[in-house]
């Protein structure tokens, strides 16, 4: 197994248990998460789509170390919700909060560009 390889899966390991934590703290409702979700006026009923769209993210993530079409699938979902969870920010002039959707999509854009040098 090549480095690249070894990197990839433990990236998309990481990954997908860092954005399935965020998922599962959006689902449980922790404060940390929708505190900020009130104040970008995210409405409340979108906010069990937006856990589950995580969580199926990053279950991608993982089912794409078998499947790889999966797993290519799940990160372009994933990198297109935190560039909408970024845009969302910016359009509330929550400029303090925009690193936070940045530090869950490097990781899983860096996990597709890995999976396809792999």
């Amino acid at each position: 197994m090549s480095v690249i390889s070894v990197a990839y899966v433990v990236l998309a390991v990481v990954s997908a248990l860092w954005v399935g934590f965020s998922g599962v703290s959006l689902a449980r409702r922790a404060e940390f998460v929708t505190q900020p979700l009130v104040e970008y006026g995210v409405p409340r009923s979108w906010w069990g789509p937006l856990a589950l769209a995580k969580l199926a993210g990053a279950a991608g993530l993982l089912v794409g170390l078998a499947v790889p079409a999966l797993g290519v699938a799940a990160a372009i979902g994933l990198i297109l919700y935190f560039l909408g969870a970024v845009i969302t920010c910016l359009r509330a002039r929550s400029y303090k909060t925009v690193a936070f959707p940045l530090l869950y999509l490097a990781p899983v854009a860096v996990t597709l560009g890995l999976g396809f040098a792999a």
